[in-house]
């Protein structure tokens, strides 16, 4: 896993709506979640053409995201401190 993230890959969601089979006019959401790179995103590629070959709910929309897994680390100050007893 580290080895892909050096390579470049990056924690990839996309948010899947597709039209129910059996009622066209709904829609339902699948989330999907992959190390992909972007912006090509050859993971996700592959999965939305398996989709189109082997479900039959037909895709609406796809919205993507990603994010970076390896990350400087953050910190920051906090202005209170409390005791517990």
């Amino acid at each position: 896993m580290l080895r892909r993230q050096l390579e470049g890959y990056r924690l990839t969601t996309a948010e899947i709506l597709y039209r129910l089979p059996d009622h066209p006019h709904l829609v339902q959401t699948f989330i999907w979640q992959e190390l992909d790179i972007a912006p090509q995103y050859p993971v996700l590629h592959r999965f939305l053409d398996f989709w189109e070959k082997n479900i039959d709910g037909k895709l609406y929309s796809v919205q993507v995201a990603h994010a970076p897994i390896i990350t400087p680390p953050k910190l920051r100050y906090v202005d209170a401190s409390f005791s517990i007893h």
